[in-house]
């Protein structure tokens, strides 16, 4: 297994596996995931497997501390120089679901905002994956006041 950061021509794979993991009503469109890799390629993280993309983490980063349902279509919103590295999804194939995958890309994503200088990662998740994402340091925030896809989130955040 290999991690990269993206290019446009990952573009139809990433849109199928957005569509994959998540309900339309919060699925990034081709048309955003196209946006935001026009601007901040380098912030998507890819696992292939034999060649093969299975799984994906992305999003913008900013000095803002919370994220805002504006970042998720909004991707001129991003700084590279900011605080935060938002993360807006943590995509992998259902059918590589439970083998860890996740967890290696997480970790990565970890480990280069670290190097990167940024305060922490910042997501939102629904409450049945509140557990999941305290194994690697985040910690609840409560509610979230996003409304995205009409889903109660919850604000995570993982401070460096």
């Amino acid at each position: 297994m290999t991690i990269r950061t993206a290019t446009l021509a990952d573009l139809p794979a990433l849109a199928a596996i957005e569509s994959a993991c998540f309900p339309p009503d919060e699925a990034a469109s081709e048309k955003i995931l196209a946006d935001r890799l026009g601007i901040y390629p380098n912030h998507f993280w890819l696992l292939e497997k034999e060649g093969a993309l299975i799984s994906f983490i992305n999003g913008l980063v900013t000095d803002e501390p919370k994220l805002r349902d504006e970042m998720y279509a909004n991707a001129s919103l991003h700084n590279e120089q900011g605080a935060w590295q938002m993360i807006f999804g943590v995509n992998t194939l259902p059918s590589y679901r439970r083998q860890g995958i996740a967890a290696h890309i997480m970790e990565r994503v970890i480990a280069d905002a670290k190097f990167q200088g940024r305060q922490g990662c910042v997501l939102t998740c629904k409450a049945k994956l509140l557990h999941y994402y305290e194994k690697f340091g985040y910690r609840s925030e409560g509610i979230s006041s996003s409304t995205h896809g009409g889903a109660v989130w919850y604000d995570m955040r993982l401070r460096f």
